[in-house]
C-alpha cells in the first residue's frame, strides 16, 4: 500500500475525471492522519539558539542597521537597481505553486483504479514530494501574510523604520517580514531537502532574493532577515510534519529526518509513455 491507497468511489466514471476529488481527498487525509513514532527531532530544539540569534540580528538591524541600508542603496546605479527589480519577481510563490498545484492536479486527474499498480506507486511517491513542496511554500506564505500585516510596520520611506500601523491590512504597512524573502528561503530549505545537490544553487537564489528587496527600496534588512528565519524554520516544521506521517520523508530511530527512496526519472518516464500511448 501506498501513503495515498484509498478506496475510490466505484460510481464514479472510469474517466480519471472523475477521481479528481476523491483522490484529492484520500491526500489530505493521509497529510492529517496521526502520526506514526518515532518522532522527529523538534526544529524548535535543534535550531532554538540560531533563531535566538536570528531575533537579535533582527533587533540590532532596527537599531543600526536599516536606516543606513536604505539611504546607502539610494546611492547604487540605476542599471543595478532595474536588474535586481526584475529578477526579485522570482521570490513570488505564484511562482512555484502554480506549476506544483497544476502537477498535482494532473496526477489527481490521471490516477484511478485502473491504472497498474506500478504505476500508481510511482504517481504516490510523486504526489508526496509535490505536495511536500506545495504545503511547505503555501503555509509559510500564508503565515508570512498574516504577521505581516498584524504587525503593520511600515516600508522603507522618510518616516523611518519605526513607524508602525498594527492591522492595518495596507500594502504600505506590510514590511516585516519579507514575504518574497520567505518564500525563497522555504524553497531553499524544501526543495534543498529533497535534492540536495541543488543546495549550492539555491542558496544563491535565495540571498539574492533577500539583497534584491532592499536594493530595491521595498524592505528593510530586518525584514529580509525574518522572512529567512520564518521561511526556512517553516520548512522545516512543514517536513517534520510529513515525516512522522511517512510522506516523501521518514524518521529514522535516532529521530533524524531522512528522505525516502524517490521514483527515478527513468520511472517517471516509463510512467508518461504509458499514459502517452494509451
Amino acid at each position: 500500500m501506498t501513503p495515498f491507497d484509498t478506496p475510490l468511489a466505484g460510481t464514479a466514471p472510469r474517466s480519471g475525471y472523475g477521481y479528481i476529488v476523491t483522490n484529492l481527498e484520500a491526500w489530505i487525509r493521509a497529510l492529517l492522519r496521526p502520526p506514526h513514532t518515532p518522532f522527529a527531532v523538534s526544529p524548535w530544539q535543534r535550531y532554538g539558539k540560531l533563531l535566538a540569534l536570528g531575533g537579535l540580528a533582527i533587533v540590532l538591524s532596527m537599531i543600526f542597521i536599516d536606516a543606513a541600508a536604505i539611504r546607502a542603496v539610494a546611492h547604487l546605479p540605476v542599471w543595478m537597481n532595474r536588474a535586481f527589480n526584475e529578477f526579485t519577481d522570482f521570490g513570488l510563490s505564484g511562482k512555484f505553486l502554480y506549476p506544483l498545484g497544476i502537477l498535482i492536479l494532473l496526477i489527481a486527474v490521471i490516477d484511478s483504479p485502473w491504472v497498474e499498480r506500478g504505476s500508481r506507486l510511482v504517481l504516490a511517491a510523486l504526489v508526496a514530494r509535490l505536495g511536500f513542496l506545495f504545503t511547505a511554500i503555501a503555509l509559510t506564505g500564508i503565515v508570512n501574510t498574516i504577521l505581516k500585516n498584524q504587525i503593520g510596520r511600515r516600508r522603507p520611506s522618510d518616516l523611518g523604520p519605526f513607524t508602525y500601523q498594527p492591522y492595518a491590512w495596507k500594502g504600505a504597512f506590510a514590511s516585516f517580514p519579507s514575504g518574497h524573502t520567505t518564500t525563497a528561503f522555504a524553497v531553499l530549505v524544501a526543495f534543498g531537502t529533497l535534492f540536495p545537490r541543488l543546495r549550492p544553487v539555491l542558496w544563491i537564489y535565495a540571498v539574492l532574493i533577500g539583497i534584491s528587496r532592499v536594493v530595491i527600496s521595498t524592505h528593510y534588512p530586518s525584514d529580509v532577515i525574518g522572512g529567512a528565519l520564518l521561511g526556512a524554520f517553516g520548512a522545516l516544521l512543514v517536513r517534520n510534519w510529513f515525516a512522522e506521517r511517512r510522506l516523501a520523508f521518514y524518521v529514522a530511530p535516532d529521530h533524524e529526518v531522512r528522505p525516502l527512496p524517490g521514483p527515478s526519472w527513468a520511472r517517471l518516464k516509463t510512467v508518461a509513455q504509458r499514459f502517452i500511448t494509451q
